[in-house]
């Protein structure tokens, strides 16, 4: 759209944005609003664009789906519908046993979510992954194996990976945990539309993410995180927690620590990732943890978004010895 024929350029040439005249097949292409010469190449997702004459040529390779669960209740699905839902219970994160005739399902990932702080916002404190007859749990920054009498066998390995374990299976399933409240779930693109729970379908839709246990659309998170609730003797959910309003003193804190993921630090990323529902997640987090581990809760959401940046491919230096320090010797 950027290069049209005018009375700017001599004839046969064309503005290119930039203040010059070229040939159209020297056009550039537009990306994040950024100018890219012809020949130039972008990665999206897991996917290589190449501007080709002021158009982008992309591979089109079927990618991973990531989900997101991480501080207080906060869920970024595998279609990237970003919601809140603080529920005290054991809840089905992701999971291929969704009312298939045809299948049997071969994996089950649950999120077992404790209260953190005193406002009643919950964190995730252990994760379960069954996987065949394997049952592992993640809690207290380790993992324990589990064997059961029913199921397949289902490979898997560990391996830590600076602040993250990463276990991968071999049926195409992959879980990330900092061995805090954060988790990413990894699924290969056979699962598209096969897999349910709270982190989605996986159908490229974010429209229709809230699908509860028994197959119904809702609107409400709400209605959608307790139709998910592994026991029945769990209470639901009946009501959003503002945790800013219920401890106004520590608003104007919360909104100064998370002006960082709006500041000039994550400018690059600006463009490629909304930052506007991680400082939203961020100020929430910071505003409820207040028995402890305040560092932490903040810590954590701007990894968050730190996260999806890298995975935009904007790679943002932003820890410091003053803002959330790590001492990569040790990891190293």
């Amino acid at each position: 759209t950027e290069c049209v024929s005018g009375c700017v350029c001599p004839e046969g040439l064309f503005d290119d944005g930039r203040g010059g005249c070229v040939e159209q097949k020297d056009c550039p292409c537009i990306h994040n609003n950024e100018l890219y010469s012809s020949g130039d190449k972008i990665k999206v997702d897991c996917n290589t664009c190449t501007c080709q004459k002021g158009v982008w040529k992309c591979t089109d390779d079927v990618c991973f789906g990531t989900c997101m669960i991480y501080g207080s209740g906060h869920y970024n699905t595998f279609d990237g519908k970003f919601y809140d839902f603080d529920g005290s219970c054991e809840y089905v994160a992701a999971q291929d046993f969704c009312g298939d005739k045809n299948s049997s399902g071969s994996f089950s990932i649950i999120t077992e979510n404790v209260p953190c702080g005193t406002t009643g916002v919950t964190c995730s404190k252990a994760i379960k992954i069954f996987l065949g007859k394997t049952e592992l749990k993640l809690e207290n920054k380790e993992s324990r194996e589990i064997q059961r009498d029913v199921g397949d066998d289902v490979q898997y390995w560990n391996r830590t990976v600076g602040l993250y374990l990463v276990i991968e299976a071999s049926n195409g399933v992959m879980l990330i945990w900092d061995k805090k409240t954060t988790v990413f779930i990894k699924l290969s693109p056979k699962y598209k539309g096969k897999v349910c729970g709270l982190c989605g379908n996986f159908d490229d839709k974010a429209n229709n993410d809230f699908t509860t246990r028994s197959g119904l659309q809702e609107t409400n998170p709400l209605n959608f995180g307790n139709s998910w609730k592994q026991s029945p003797m769990c209470p639901d959910v009946a009501r959003e927690i503002k945790p800013c309003d219920l401890k106004p003193h520590r608003k104007s804190w919360a909104e100064k620590e998370c002006s960082i993921i709006q500041s000039e630090v994550f400018k690059i990323c600006h463009s490629k990732v909304n930052p506007h529902p991680f400082y939203e997640a961020c100020v929430h987090d910071a505003c409820s943890c207040d028995s402890g581990g305040d560092c932490e809760c903040f810590c954590s959401a701007v990894a968050a978004y730190a996260q999806e940046c890298m995975k935009a491919e904007a790679c943002v230096f932003w820890r410091t010895p003053d803002i959330c320090p790590i001492f990569c010797d040790y990891y190293n």
